[in-house]
């Protein structure tokens, strides 16, 4: 079982890791969860491939359907799971510390940080940080609040809706996650997999069946989240490759760049967590913050602050009013996107939380939640702040591409840098920024997947970590090819479909944790 850490009361366990395991082909995998994730994911490729259009039909039918039957759902989830997170954070809970009262962390608060945020949103941020101010701005898919587009209401919504959905709602889901992996490895001794958050709930019974059916909604939710990043990646990669070599913008380029990425990650697989992501992770950091500066100093400057401040009290003052999800003038733009972005997060958690439960030993649990909620969007606020700011700046005074409104999401990024010096080597840097992310969210994405489909082992053969991140680029590429002209759409409806049922788990996950903590909390020494 795993290592014992003072200050700790660990269950009493009737499961030993890797107990259900076999080997195959050099590898050590959980029966019956891998082959049965393996299976649904191989069909799901099959058919999309044999079948292309019944595909795109049936998975935007799926989006539409759980869009407008579940919106009240995931938008009450998301509302609940942050209010849930400020509520342990301030309460006596907090003081637990994640591996008893005597761990230290193993990583500095900079590459944690570094770590977290990379794995989370870094590709989102490259892809969205432009392209989602200006299509609220301009209307494309609708304006918060059906506020008139192309208006001083719109542009002045647009930058602070972008960080309601990057938010402290979207880090909350991510925080509940790792937090109740967290808690339940380090101080509970239980297996890293999401069925042990469930144990003071259902006991023995998380190492059967029932716990073999939440892991792998767990892998699907995971990988097809993980899938729809990937595949706006290469979409991005492959509109900045056009717009500056002139490369064809088109499907094969958009598949080649996934597998080229793909073997990349798995490079980055074989050197491991800290010779791999830790690595990449610092540096994209470093080549982000230098992309940041130059935007900022280049672009609008004074207009970019003015827009950081006014973003923070929009963004405030408007969080009520975008949490609501009746008798809303904008009920389609919620739904296209609001909801999306909660099942997206959603699909994302397990993924997202594992990694950041997997770096985060020997912190409080108030340290935890802090960090996790208020660092993020930090950076999102000074991020889509600068980015939006310098493209509502071109757009509002007819400057370039922009000024007609947004044209294609993709190419968003790289028609706002067009417009500021340097234009030819900051584009190669922003490629070069989403190529990086992609490859260390595939890294990390193979990693959890690994240690879910492996039974909670962490030092689970390389092959299996190869073959999760292979899984990885063949769903995205084959939703890429499935949605065809409509891609974007299809990776949307795939990280929905998933992401849907496995808000379900997310809630039932929270009243597991606050049984686990109260009787942590007993064993606390008292405070005076």
């Amino acid at each position: 079982m795993q290592q014992k850490n003072s200050g700790t009361q660990h269950y009493p366990i009737d499961y030993e890791v890797g107990q259900d395991n076999v080997e195959i082909m050099g590898m050590d995998i959980h029966n019956p969860v891998f082959f049965l994730s393996s299976l649904l994911i191989i069909l799901f490729v099959t058919g999309t491939i044999i079948y292309p259009e019944g595909a795109n039909t049936l998975l935007n039918d799926v989006k539409a359907w759980c869009l407008t039957n579940f919106d009240w759902f995931l938008m009450g989830s998301a509302n609940f799971l942050l209010l849930f997170c400020i509520g342990l954070a301030a309460s006596p809970f907090g003081r637990i510390r994640l591996g008893g009262a005597k761990a230290q962390p193993d990583f500095s608060r900079m590459s944690w940080f570094s770590m977290l945020f990379a794995a989370g949103m870094g590709i989102g941020l490259m892809f969205w940080g432009v392209a989602e101010p200006m299509a609220y701005f301009s209307g494309w898919g609708g304006t918060p609040f059906a506020v008139e587009a192309f208006s001083d209401d719109a542009a002045a919504l647009a930058i602070p809706a972008t960080l309601y959905h990057w938010g402290f709602h979207a880090w909350s889901i991510y925080a509940v996650v790792g937090l109740a992996l967290a808690f339940f490895y380090y101080n509970k001794g239980m297996p890293l997999t999401i069925r042990s958050v469930f144990y003071p709930l259902f006991g023995d019974r998380v190492w059967g069946w029932l716990g073999h059916g939440i892991d792998i909604l767990a892998v699907l939710a995971t990988i097809f989240g993980l899938a729809t990043s990937l595949g706006l990646g290469a979409s991005q990669v492959s509109a900045g490759l056009n717009f500056l070599f002139g490369i064809p913008d088109q499907l094969n380029t958009k598949i080649g760049i996934v597998i080229g990425v793909t073997f990349i990650a798995v490079i980055s697989v074989f050197r491991g967590l800290e010779g791999g992501v830790k690595v990449l992770s610092n540096i994209n950091m470093l080549v982000a913050f230098l992309l940041f500066l130059f935007v900022f100093f280049a672009g609008p400057t004074q207009a970019i602050v003015n827009g950081i401040l006014a973003t923070t009290g929009t963004y405030i003052a408007q969080l009520i009013p975008l949490s609501l999800w009746s008798d809303r003038p904008d009920t389609q733009w919620m739904q296209d996107w609001t909801v999306f972005y909660w099942a997206w997060w959603v699909s994302w958690s397990p993924f997202v939380g594992m990694f950041i439960a997997r770096i985060s030993k020997g912190r409080t649990l108030r340290e935890f939640i802090i960090a996790v909620l208020l660092v993020p969007v930090v950076v999102t606020l000074l991020w889509m702040s600068t980015f939006g700011v310098s493209a509502l700046v071109q757009a509002q005074n007819g400057i370039g591409e922009l000024a007609n409104g947004l044209s294609s999401p993709s190419l968003a990024t790289f028609q706002m840098l067009q417009q500021l010096p340097l234009a030819q080597l900051t584009t190669g840097l922003g490629i070069m920024l989403v190529m990086v992310f992609f490859v260390t969210s595939s890294d990390s994405g193979s990693l959890v997947i690994d240690s879910i489909t492996a039974g909670g082992k962490l030092d689970a053969p390389i092959p299996q970590r190869i073959f999760w991140a292979v899984m990885g680029g063949l769903i995205a590429g084959t939703l890429l090819f499935g949605g065809g002209k409509a891609a974007l759409s299809a990776l949307q409806a795939g990280a929905i479909a998933t992401g849907l049922p496995f808000t379900l788990v997310l809630l039932t996950m929270c009243g597991s944790l606050i049984i686990g903590l109260s009787k942590e909390r007993s064993h606390l020494p008292k405070t005076h």
